[in-house]
């Protein structure tokens, strides 16, 4: 676990992820800003779920476009994350959801 996006970024450069579950709303370096650096790196390959209190679909779409597989939103459903979980992981393409 990472406390913000700059710890974030130097984990992943030292280990391998199946995925990453990035909170959008973190210190330091911003969610939005730290999924575009590891889509940019050598862990561009590696999925990631956006979570974040805001749930508009402007912030979907921002996450989406900042290079995340998918989003969810706060309060977390555990049954939807984990599905969304299952689809990044099982298919490596975004979820419809």
């Amino acid at each position: 676990m990472a406390e913000d996006g700059y710890q974030a970024l130097d984990l992943v450069s030292t280990q391998a992820f199946d995925l990453i579950i990035l909170d959008m709303s973190m210190p330091g370096l911003s969610g939005w800003e730290t999924a575009k650096k590891l889509k940019a790196s050598a862990a561009s390959s590696i999925p990631i779920l956006a979570l974040s209190a805001h749930a508009m679909s402007t912030d979907r779409k921002k996450a989406l476009d900042a290079g995340c597989g998918d989003f969810d939103s706060k309060p977390v459903n555990l049954p939807r994350l984990l599905g969304k979980i299952e689809g990044l992981l099982g298919s490596g393409q975004q979820s419809s959801t």
